[in-house]
């Protein structure tokens, strides 16, 4: 099944957008620091079962606009673009599937577009609700005496010239870092020096199978290209993105709604004390299906390509008229 790169205008931005297939539109949202090309197993598959697959580039990322202020990644305008890119594409609705920062993406356009959303996945990152205070503030308290990566990223600047300095080893090491393989092997530095994230992260002697040589050299040259502010920008939302939301505070999603995630993500454990899915499962009126693949880690759709193929498809076939 091809594969067409199209640019596509949603009215706020212009993304470039993987797009292929016929029939019911999926769109499929990537996370941090990836791009449409973490979905490479799944668009074809999908495309396949009689879909039409579209997976952008998130604004900040690869082909897509780049703005450089750092409210232009606030959720409300990265929702905004998801939604004009269903418009676009000349579809009423779309399932929405998001992974790592892309869940919440997916989340919260079912939330501010309903209309345009017909059924929301989150893989990796469960949706929580809008929480008692913005995320980074709970961060801070959480990790008031120890390296946290979000916390790292917040002055502009300082994370950007630590990652682009080695686009591709950067890369490596982040993947490497919160894949299954590392988190089974408990592979991280124990005494880390520096100031910063990369001193921190094991750079391993042979990658795991599912990410190639060829797959890593694509997402180097992406970032290249585009640079870690935008997506670095995303984090430094948090408390606009809270404000944002107050209209939401205690809102359930309502459309039909699916989680998967490895036993090994760490995001699960994220918030010492709290069970994640638990607390999706109180924010999802229809939450249909959750799924947990043994000994996975975050890079979920490339990890288990095969599993969450067939978990999506089984989602899917809950969804009437599908």
């Amino acid at each position: 099944m091809p594969i067409d790169l199209q640019m596509i205008d949603t009215g706020a931005a212009r993304l470039r957008v993987a797009v292929a297939g016929e029939g019911p539109l999926i769109v499929l949202i990537h996370g941090f620091p990836e791009s449409w090309y973490s979905w490479r197993h799944q668009i074809p598959v999908l495309a396949e079962a009689g879909f039409r697959v579209a997976a952008p580039d998130v604004r900040g990322y690869g082909g897509s606009d780049k703005p450089h202020a750092i409210e232009a990644y606030a959720i409300k305008e990265l929702c905004g673009d998801i939604a004009g890119l269903i418009a676009a594409l000349g579809a009423q609705q779309a399932v929405v599937v998001g992974h790592d920062w892309g869940a919440p993406i997916a989340y919260a356009t079912a939330l501010l577009h309903p209309a345009r959303v017909r059924a929301v996945a989150g893989l990796s990152a469960p949706y929580a609700g809008r929480g008692p205070a913005p995320s980074i503030e709970l961060f801070r308290k959480i990790y008031q005496d120890r390296f946290f990566y979000q916390l790292y990223f917040q002055e502009p600047g300082v994370a950007e010239a630590e990652l682009e300095t080695s686009i591709r080893a950067s890369l490596r090491k982040f993947y490497y870092g919160s894949s299954g393989e590392a988190r089974k092997a408990n592979d991280r530095v124990a005494n880390p020096t520096g100031p910063g994230l990369l001193d921190r992260l094991v750079d391993p002697a042979q990658f795991p199978s599912w990410l190639t040589d060829a797959d890593l050299d694509y997402y180097a040259s992406q970032f290249r290209d585009s640079g870690f502010r935008g997506p670095l920008n995303r984090y430094r939302n948090s408390e606009r993105d809270f404000s944002d939301m107050a209209g939401f505070d205690g809102r359930q999603i309502t459309q039909p709604a699916a989680f998967l995630a490895g036993s090994l993500e760490p995001i699960l454990g994220m918030i010492p004390g709290v069970d994640m899915v638990e607390r999706m499962r109180a924010q999802c009126a229809d939450l249909r299906q959750v799924k947990i693949m043994e000994g996975a880690g975050h890079w979920l759709q490339q990890e288990r390509p095969a599993e969450v193929n067939a978990a999506l498809l089984e989602f899917l076939g809950t969804l009437p008229g599908v």
